[in-house]
């Protein structure tokens, strides 16, 4: 199937009893998402992609929201896939969407989390100062493109709100306090080409969650966006392999078939 690039619509594939929720990231919107997805729905899974408040519209718009609005809307998504009736669901966040992730495995019940290029620390020395400049510099213009093999399925602004990522701060800070709060089982992967954050943010949520079942995979030739990138394919497999075996897939087999399940 042809993947609609540059769209930063939500998206919402109905399939099976296990529901994905997916959450993309800062300043991001669901096409960068959209390739799990389309994997994801092809494997049977229901998949649904908010877009988050402030995101995929204008950067006036999203001066006017901060991470409570978009916490909001994680927690929302969440509860559209159990009224759809799924019986399982796991959340797959990607940057900020897994700080988000990880928030909803404390506040809701999962049956896993995938943590993508989540950030502790970010490389921007200049988010160090972001609460005093953003009073005298309310936009910060966009200066560099992603690889052209990225960049197509991104729907950017050319200047990001400063308030923004001061409550984009806020919220990783929030995040971290209950980290050892989260429980669920945890697939925590990252970027080792990561531009945007410190690649040991990925070892520190690992050794932080309190989740009995965890597991960390480092991505050696990938770089943030991580589902656009060289090693999405080895990366679609893994977010399904642990799909499959926390949401325990396999019990559905039956006579060599698997049992169908329906969101209605």
């Amino acid at each position: 199937m042809r993947i609609q690039r540059r769209s930063p619509d939500p998206f919402f594939y109905p399939g099976g009893a296990i529901g994905i929720l997916l959450i993309h990231g800062f300043t991001g919107t669901p096409s960068e998402m959209r390739p799990l997805g389309q994997y994801l729905k092809q494997r049977g899974y229901t998949v649904y992609c908010p877009l988050l408040p402030g995101h995929g519209t204008s950067p006036e718009e999203m001066v006017e929201t901060a991470w409570p609005d978009w916490w909001q809307a994680v927690r929302e998504a969440y509860q559209r896939l159990r009224k759809e009736k799924c019986e399982r669901v796991v959340a797959v966040g990607l940057s900020m969407g897994g700080a988000l992730a990880l928030n909803l495995a404390r506040e809701e019940e999962l049956d896993g989390i995938v943590s993508l290029c989540a950030p502790v620390w970010l490389k921007d020395k200049r988010t160090l100062i972001v609460d005093v400049v953003r009073w005298v510099i309310p936009y910060l213009k966009r200066r560099r493109t992603k690889p052209a093999h990225i960049e197509e399925y991104l729907v950017p602004y050319d200047r990001t709100p400063l308030k923004s990522v001061s409550s984009l701060k806020r919220l990783i800070r929030h995040v971290c306090k209950g980290l050892h709060e989260v429980k669920a089982p945890a697939l925590i992967i990252q970027a080792e080409k990561d531009e945007t954050v410190f690649p040991r943010s990925a070892s520190y949520i690992y050794n932080t969650i309190a989740s009995g079942d965890k597991q960390i995979r480092w991505f050696e030739k990938s770089s943030h966006i991580i589902t656009l990138d060289k090693e999405r394919e080895r990366l679609f497999r893994e977010i399904d392999a642990f799909v499959k075996r926390v949401a325990d897939l396999e019990s559905t087999v039956v006579s060599g078939r698997r049992k169908e399940f329906t969101c209605d």
